[in-house]
């Protein structure tokens, strides 16, 4: 299938601001996620987006490095690339059944909840860092 502009901005949705189960229902039915930040911190969002098994496309930036790896459990475009992202954005959205996304998005989910699950992983971790301390 031939990608134009239209085609991809008439699937593509700024939603504003959902309530939380909303939000984690749009993620589940999602083609492709874009998460770009500029260096700073990650936020939880994109755990969400991989924990939902979005294939998400994000930016090449130190924090977003630190979880994600190009081709392996999410795609990675340089953060000033329109093209690339462009690029990028339209593939997920050509390829969105195929066996590579689907193991992408599979590896998302994997990652978040090995490394990142808030009752098997970040909490017990918390708390034995606060105990460690007193």
């Amino acid at each position: 299938m031939s990608w134009t502009a239209g085609s991809i901005l008439r699937r593509i949705h700024f939603l504003g601001h959902l309530p939380y189960q909303q939000y984690l229902t749009v993620l589940q039915i999602s083609t492709v996620h874009v998460y770009l930040t500029y260096p700073f911190v990650l936020s939880w969002s994109l755990l969400e987006a991989m924990s939902a098994g979005c294939l998400v496309v994000g930016s090449r930036t130190p924090p977003v490095e630190e979880v994600m790896r190009d081709g392996q459990n999410g795609r990675l475009v340089d953060f000033f690339d329109v093209e690339a992202l462009t690029d990028r954005v339209a593939t997920a959205l050509a390829t969105k059944n195929d066996s590579a996304s689907e193991g992408i998005r599979t590896a998302a989910r994997q990652t978040a909840v090995e490394h990142y699950d808030v009752n098997t992983v970040t909490l017990p971790a918390y708390l034995e860092l606060l105990r460690s301390l007193l």
